[in-house]
């Protein structure tokens, strides 16, 4: 099967790197010529363009950073056709980028005009699970084309839930990052206060973790250097889920309880201290680094 792969960062890079390894046929492409070449080590085919990347085609995944890539990338903009235009009758799209909704909706109902199938499909797992092949696939469509997809998708991820229909899996993946904003802002308050009191960090995180405060970020993800040593923390908070990504997932969070009337009181004061945190130049590194915000300075 030929599968055209756009956007190589942390996630898509991985990602098409593992559909490589599997056999499919990987004609991949990223403005970055650093992604790109980082790939071509690897064995697989750069593409010189999108529109390279997609020719012949029967698969196309994309992974791109916001909501106007994608819809510049497919719908055009500027005067420019986008790949809705030159894909055949029958292609099938995965959107693999966190976006709104409503711009996923109106990626799929563009494409069904032209036969196209569009599928929305966020990841979780962080770049960890974009190596290991073990993301969880948050699918939003029609349960005949995700059955589709499911054979490029179970080469990426271990996980794969059908949320609803077009735009419900980005839906998914807004409400799941809002919790793991506010779950990381929780976490961090704890290792600080305890550290204050003189706590061993170490320590401290595995009684919280065996105990009823016990949570992915402290399973998987500490936010202090040296208590996990996989964790970006433990790595200059370098790699890893930005926290300038965070603030826009949460803000799609807090865009979208605006337009359905939901209360999210939590999810709004995460995203004002992400956004805090980022003004303050941090915007580059790992999210998990907001606990720098709770540490007491030298």
């Amino acid at each position: 099967m030929k599968v055209a792969f756009i956007g190589l960062g942390n996630m898509g890079g991985p990602m098409a790197l593992n559909l490589h390894k599997a056999g499919f046929e990987v004609r991949a492409f990223d403005l970055s010529s650093a992604a790109c070449d980082a790939l071509r080590k690897d064995g697989v085919a750069i593409a010189s363009s999108a529109e390279d990347a997609v020719t012949g085609a029967q698969v196309v995944v994309s992974m791109l950073p916001a909501s106007q890539h994608v819809e510049g990338l497919y719908l055009g903009s500027d005067g420019k056709a986008g790949l809705l235009e030159m894909l055949p009758t029958g292609t099938l799209v995965i959107d693999s980028s966190t976006i709104a909704a409503a711009t996923s909706r109106k990626v799929a109902q563009a494409a069904a005009k032209r036969g196209v199938v569009v599928i929305d499909a966020p990841v979780s797992g962080g770049t960890g699970g974009a190596i290991a092949g073990t993301l969880t696939f948050m699918v939003g469509g029609g349960a005949a084309d995700l059955e589709r997809a499911r054979p490029v998708l179970d080469k990426m991820g271990s996980n794969i839930f059908h949320a609803g229909d077009a735009g419900a899996g980005q839906t998914a993946k807004i409400c799941n990052n809002m919790l793991l904003g506010i779950l990381m802002i929780g976490t961090s308050e704890a290792i600080a206060l305890g550290i204050a009191n003189g706590l061993d960090p170490k320590v401290l995180s595995e009684i919280m973790r065996r105990s009823s405060g016990g949570n992915w970020a402290l399973e998987k993800y500490n936010p202090l250097p040296g208590v996990m040593e996989t964790a970006p923390a433990s790595k200059g908070y370098a790699g890893g889920f930005g926290t300038d990504l965070m603030l826009k997932d949460l803000g799609l969070s807090q865009e979208n309880a605006a337009a359905v009337r939901a209360s999210t009181p939590l999810g709004g004061m995460a995203r004002n201290l992400y956004a805090a945190h980022s003004l303050a130049g941090q915007g580059g590194l790992d999210f998990s680094s907001v606990i720098q915000m709770f540490q007491k300075k030298p």
